[in-house]
């Protein structure tokens, strides 16, 4: 399984990181090895002194496909849930200023917390899912999927262009804004329209 990532599929992320709004989906991977343990705190890296929490909706693929149209990328998934993309953020702005890839800063061990997942039935309109994440009980980041850039039907129908998507593959649709820092023993909680769909402690 494969875990790819959007970046700046949220207009005011877009903003708050000073970066361009992209004319197509920006899109990185993770290895399995970054999926962290859900028994187990999220453990800061030793070379970031600056780790930023991104919660996204993450949707999980159920067949395999290749250019697939938005109309019927629907059929390829039925589960839907909701994670964070640790981002070593000191790492990374490192790497931009030298035109380098993000890898070292975004798909380091550990760094793609997976929550719950729900059936998409459950859920209502997925163009209008809420979400959001506490940290220490005060709302950090809370957005709707409708302020997307691409839907998650776009998304799908862009990735597959390039990577075949595979049974068990995992899309992190991208973060809103609100993007900050964790400490050690912050306490991360994410809802999904109102569902928590995660707990953990950052060590």
């Amino acid at each position: 399984m494969k875990i790819i990532c959007v970046g700046r599929n949220y207009a005011a992320h877009i903003d708050e990181l000073g970066n361009i709004r992209p004319e197509a989906p920006v899109i990185f991977m993770k290895p399995d090895t970054a999926i962290a343990q859900s028994s187990l705190p999220f453990f800061i890296p030793e070379f970031s002194n600056d780790v930023h929490h991104e919660v996204e909706v993450l949707v999980k693929i159920n067949r395999i496909g290749k250019h697939i149209q938005a109309k019927f990328a629907h059929k390829y998934y039925d589960q839907i849930g909701l994670g964070i993309d640790f981002t070593a953020r000191d790492v990374q702005q490192e790497l931009k200023a030298k035109g380098l890839p993000w890898e070292k800063a975004k798909a380091f061990d550990g760094s793609a917390i997976i929550g719950k997942w729900f059936d998409k039935s459950s859920l209502g309109d997925l163009g209008s899912l809420s979400f959001s994440l506490h940290n220490n009980s005060e709302v950090v980041q809370q957005a709707n999927t409708s302020l997307m850039l691409w839907s998650v039907d776009e998304l799908i129908e862009h990735i597959s262009r390039f990577f075949t998507l595979k049974i068990g593959d995992i899309i992190f649709t991208g973060t809103p804004s609100g993007v900050g820092p964790v400490t050690k023993n912050d306490r991360l909680e994410g809802y999904l329209n109102q569902e928590k769909a995660f707990s953990l402690i950052v060590k």
